[in-house]
């Protein structure tokens, strides 16, 4: 892979605490979280005050175009615990036609083919592995049979 700084400049994270999407209860994000207490996913929140202090879209286009591009909004806050197999930023395209086709006046289709495992389950696998990474765990299993399991074997 080619020299990439979003993968090797440190970058600050601005994570402030998960929190539980029924209650409002709010967790550690350092320290490994399971399912909140009343068993809901946890939503990772941010503090967005400071990454619009800290980081311009000038900024941004900048950045090689890669999912790493948006640290600041990631939840990684040590590179040396990023994982990457070149995520690329994917297309969005237009299909007018199947859209004249179907009624629409507008039909968008991101392409996440284009990513390291075919599927878009790369990027939220990428960030899980990586945040494994970072909290200290060694072993992954996960109960699937499809494009997540693929893509959490590619990149454990």
């Amino acid at each position: 892979m080619l020299y990439n700084a979003n993968l090797t400049a440190d970058r600050p994270t601005f994570v402030t605490h998960l929190e539980c999407g029924l209650t409002g209860e709010r967790y550690d994000a350092d320290t490994m979280q399971g399912l909140s207490r009343v068993g809901r996913p946890l939503l990772v929140r941010y503090d967005l005050d400071g990454v619009r202090a800290a980081v311009t879209p000038a900024d941004l286009a900048q950045r090689p175009a890669d999912l790493w591009r948006y640290r600041e909004l990631l939840p990684v806050r040590r590179t040396e615990n990023i994982v990457s197999l070149g995520e690329i930023t994917t297309p969005i395209i237009p299909l007018a036609k199947v859209a004249a086709g179907a009624g629409a006046t507008n039909l968008l289709v991101k392409d996440e083919g284009r990513l390291p495992t075919g599927s878009f389950k790369a990027r939220g696998l990428v960030m899980a592995i990586s945040m494994a990474k970072e909290l200290g765990v060694t072993t992954i299993a996960m109960p699937t049979n499809g494009n997540a399991g693929a893509a959490a074997a590619a990149y454990a």
